[in-house]
């Protein structure tokens, strides 16, 4: 017979038997069902084969009666692995304590994913699982079943038609659905449309209510615009006006526009740092000592440890220190205002609204001191004036 699993756990060995009496040794062996296997002739008087370890210490009455010698060449099996291990504790010991250490690291849940939120934020699903006694560094031991979980999510979470949990390793996945509610439009008192400024109307447009004024018309703020009141004498009633008034609008911008551009500019100098990052912790390793350079930009990058998908919390972050220094540079008075009209239309629109124009522009007064171009222009935009006004019970128009 060859050597099986069980030989391997209970332990073998390879010998080396020698005598003018092998055969009947043999003879014996086989007798008394000794486990013997491989056995082949090497030499004059000298065989080699395998026996069981069990059965290796019950061969020396055989041996006595054969007169033959034994002598071991080899040993196979676990006895003589733990033997080893025996003589070598620190190697036994970190080999039991890594084994420990993977199955700790492999019970406990390392990162919790949220899919199918729409209205729902993610910050709040992951809230209502830790609640629910889902989160990263818990123990899977210590959680429900996922059919407990998901009902119990399901009632911390309103407004999902389901929720599941599966736990896939040391990862848990949270699948959501939320229900369809119909849109509900929100409720509006009645309510006016009034200028919000002076203005020239150029166009009007009512959907409810009643047009008060007319194209060309001049509105001071304030004014009465669209009406929400409708009808006269006992079929009057109030609505919610809507519509579109546009009209002309006058602003006045005072510009300063500098005649020096300053830009950075990178001297090639550098120097770098590194810090070994665990949890929101950082311990600098390397790059101690302060810049050989005054001024400098930093440029960060972080790297962790992962596992698959599983980020674990260390890892190293790099810092690189880039020289600089600052520099200007003269700019033409021509560029210079038209930087200014620029930034100045830009900033006019940015307030009037996203569906403002620029009818026209005139520069009432420009001049340059001081390393600046001052320059004062008129503007004439048009853009939406219309804002609501609540109409109160009682209230005439």
């Amino acid at each position: 017979m060859r050597s099986s699993f069980i030989s391997s756990i209970t332990g073998y060995v390879k010998v080396e038997i020698r005598g003018k009496r092998i055969e009947r040794l043999l003879n014996l062996a086989v007798q008394n069902r000794y486990s013997l296997w491989d056995v082949s002739s090497v030499g004059r008087e000298k065989s080699e084969g395998f026996v069981a370890l069990r059965d290796f210490f019950r061969l020396r009455p055989l041996l006595k009666q054969t007169g033959c010698r034994i002598h071991v060449l080899e040993r196979y099996g676990l006895p003589f692995f733990l033997d080893k291990l025996g003589k070598r504790k620190f190697f036994a010991v970190g080999m039991l304590l890594f084994v420990i250490g993977i199955y700790l690291l492999s019970s406990v849940v390392w990162n919790v994913r949220v899919e199918g939120t729409v209205k729902l934020k993610p910050e709040q699903v992951l809230q209502a699982a830790r609640q629910a006694g889902i989160y990263p560094m818990q123990w899977k031991f210590r959680l429900q079943d996922p059919d407990t979980l998901s009902r119990n999510l399901h009632t911390l979470l309103p407004g999902t038609a389901w929720v599941g949990v599966e736990i896939h390793g040391t990862q848990i996945r949270i699948r959501v659905v939320e229900s369809k509610a119909p849109e509900q439009s929100p409720l509006m008192s009645p309510r006016n449309l009034i200028a919000a400024k002076n203005a020239l109307v150029t166009e009007i447009f009512a959907e409810k209510g009643r047009p008060m004024v007319k194209r060309n018309t001049y509105v001071r703020k304030g004014d009465l615009l669209i009406s929400g009141t409708i009808g006269e004498g006992e079929g009057q009633q109030t609505v919610v006006s809507q519509g579109t008034v546009r009209g002309i609008v006058w602003y006045t911008s005072k510009i300063e526009s500098p005649l020096t551009r300053t830009y950075k500019v990178y001297t090639g100098d550098q120097k770098g740092r590194s810090y070994l990052v665990i949890g929101s912790r950082a311990l600098q390793i390397t790059g101690y000592g302060k810049p050989p350079f005054d001024q400098y930009e930093t440029i960060t990058d972080q790297s962790v440890l992962q596992w698959r998908q599983f980020k674990l919390p260390l890892g190293l972050m790099r810092e690189k220190l880039m020289g600089m220094r600052m520099e200007e540079e003269p700019v033409d008075p021509a560029e210079a205002k038209a930087l200014g009209l620029q930034q100045a239309r830009t900033d006019l629109l940015r307030e009037a609204g996203p569906d403002a124009r620029i009818v026209s522009e005139k520069i009432l007064h420009e001049k340059t001191e001081n390393g600046k171009v001052y320059i004062e222009v008129h503007f004439e935009v048009e853009q939406n004036i219309a804002e609501e006004q609540p109409i109160i019970p009682g209230q005439g128009e």
